[in-house]
């Protein structure tokens, strides 16, 4: 789901993003509690929306390198 107009001064920036560098993936958690996950440079196209332990379960398999995502549990 993408979701739009969401509110600028809740957007995170990576933590593995340069300081100076303008481009980076945002996040924020929505009012419904859900993530948000943006791109800084295209703000206008909206932000993917993830359950959190959806959310959860991608981050953690990229962390430790999975080729492949399994459901969640």
């Amino acid at each position: 789901m993408i979701r739009h107009s969401l509110p600028t001064h809740r957007w995170h920036k990576s933590s593995y993003s340069e300081a100076q560098n303008a481009g980076c993936i945002e996040m924020q958690a929505t009012e419904d509690r859900l993530v948000a996950i943006g791109d800084s440079k295209a703000r206008p196209r909206g932000a993917f929306v993830f359950a959190p332990r959806a959310w959860a379960t991608f981050v953690h398999s990229i962390r430790i390198g999975e080729d492949t995502l399994q459901p969640a549990r």
